[in-house]
């Protein structure tokens, strides 16, 4: 069993917050810091305490974007009711939501034993890290052809059928290394969705995939998460949720005037050096 003291909740919270929503994968760098820790990636504890500490950054996503998440509620609810209501934007955008987190959720279960076993290993996450950033370059390249010739599309535009395609992609981020923002903001761009769109809907994505693995994992593993002590497991929430707000309100300011290959290319220095460690015996895989 695990011994999780207070400063490696502190530690992990610091990476969970900083890495959940940044396109550079939140479970490929839990899992390399759970090694620098000492700690076994594949102790069900562990996997368990990763996976409940994502609530800290969905309660942050939840505070910062609650007036929309209200807007969307209240726009969904009268469609149903009322045909003239559906031609509201934010009800198309409400489905693209409720049916791009569908995929994610039953790919996820259905390969639960192979996500927190096999693909625990740190080559799947360096390998990840490095061919995942391809996909971002090409996604970019696209975004910048699309936005010179005028055909980026906002968040009114937002269809259902989007939402379908960009949660179909976000499964790709079941694999450790390849991150969920990352597998969905390229998806948007990749859909002529402008960047800032792309990226709140990545938020919004979110919500139901980390909640469902977050309580899923805690429930499955409870008793090892219990073990582990309240105290540090609370820890670990709180400072989640602090740095997760914080990095969401910066991730947004930053995608509005930037790209996001300065994250490519710390994904693939990551990537490669994390190679040479593994290559070198200095870090085991698993």
């Amino acid at each position: 069993m695990a011994d999780l003291s207070y400063l490696d909740a502190i530690i992990l919270g610091i990476v969970e917050g900083l890495t959940e929503y940044l396109p550079v994968s939140s479970t490929g760098h839990l899992t390399i810091t759970e090694k620098l820790l000492g700690l076994e990636v594949d102790d069900p504890a562990v996997t368990a305490y990763t996976a409940f500490i994502q609530i800290g950054a969905i309660a942050a996503t939840l505070i910062y974007f609650f007036k929309d998440f209200v807007r969307f509620a209240l726009a969904w609810f009268r469609g149903l009711r009322d045909t003239e209501a559906r031609k509201d934007p934010d009800y198309g955008l409400a489905w693209a939501v409720i049916i791009g987190s569908i995929p994610v959720g039953v790919v996820g279960f259905l390969a639960r034993d192979i996500i927190s076993g096999p693909l625990r290993s740190l080559w799947v996450v360096a390998a990840a890290l490095v061919l995942w950033s391809i996909v971002i370059v090409v996604a970019e390249r696209m975004h910048t052809t699309f936005e010179r010739q005028g055909r980026l599309r906002g968040e009114h535009s937002v269809r259902p059928i989007d939402g379908l395609i960009i949660g179909l992609v976000q499964c790709f981020s079941l694999i450790p290394g390849v991150s969920r923002s990352g597998a969905t903001i390229s998806a948007g761009l990749a859909l002529r969705i402008d960047r800032v769109t792309a990226t709140r809907l990545s938020f919004f994505l979110a919500i139901p995939a980390l909640t469902a693995a977050g309580l899923f994992q805690a429930v499955e593993e409870k008793d090892g998460l219990s073990a582990l002590g309240i105290g540090p497991v609370i820890v670990g929430l709180v400072v989640a949720f602090l740095v997760a707000y914080a990095t969401i309100a910066w991730l947004l300011r930053f995608v509005a005037n930037h790209s996001l290959l300065p994250f490519v290319w710390y994904r693939v220095i990551l990537g490669v050096l994390l190679v040479g460690v593994l290559g070198a015996g200095l870090l085991s895989a698993t």
